[in-house]
């Protein structure tokens, strides 16, 4: 069904195993930063939508496909491949969802006006959504990603300590930024 997967799924945890998982997150967390930030634009006219990250990286949109790459396998039944494209991106989508506003009382996506929603996080129409990016993304842009990150592997060992670095250093900002705009949002006005 997806042979394709067999040779693009590096299932070791070795030095190279994980370069390529953060090679594939970076990837698809910038794609999910353009896709997004796209949908805006034709949506809304406005292509820089708020993000909890400063930077063009969307990390929901890094980890549900590299989770599905590294859970499905080339002999996966077609029922299954379907249910995890559905849950996985929908599951990663509700728990950020939940966690930024449960920390930083805020939401930064809200789908309460849409059919078949729970608590504005997630919607049965945008889970439909994700069931055919998933798929697209594991038969079409995963191999495109593969080849490139052969092509550039070389220089990418060099660098993803570096890319870490960046990612938990954005992380702390972000976490930091958020969290100062909550306690000045509740912190009382001064008397005057």
């Amino acid at each position: 069904m997806l042979s394709f997967l067999d040779f693009n799924t590096p299932m070791n945890m070795s030095f190279e195993g994980v370069s390529a998982v953060v090679f594939y997150f970076t990837i698809y967390a910038l794609i999910g930063w353009l896709l997004e930030n796209t949908y805006s634009y034709f949506t809304r006219r406005k292509f820089f939508k708020p993000n909890f990250f400063h930077g063009p990286f969307k990390p929901m949109y890094g980890f549900a496909p590299v989770l599905l790459v590294y859970l499905i396998g080339p002999e996966t039944n077609w029922g299954v491949i379907l249910l995890l494209c559905f849950f996985i991106p929908t599951f990663i989508e509700y728990i950020s969802g939940a966690l930024l506003q449960k920390f930083f009382q805020r939401q930064w996506w809200d789908y309460s006006d849409m059919p078949l929603q729970i608590h504005g996080h997630i919607c049965l129409p945008f889970s439909l959504c994700w069931i055919l990016l998933s798929f697209a993304c594991l038969k079409w842009v995963h191999p495109a990603i593969v080849s490139v990150y052969s092509a550039a592997e070389f220089l990418w060992l060099w660098i993803w300590p570096a890319v870490i670095l960046y990612f938990i250093a954005e992380l702390a900002l972000s976490i930091r930024r958020h969290s100062y705009q909550l306690n000045e949002a509740n912190s009382p006005d001064p008397i005057q």
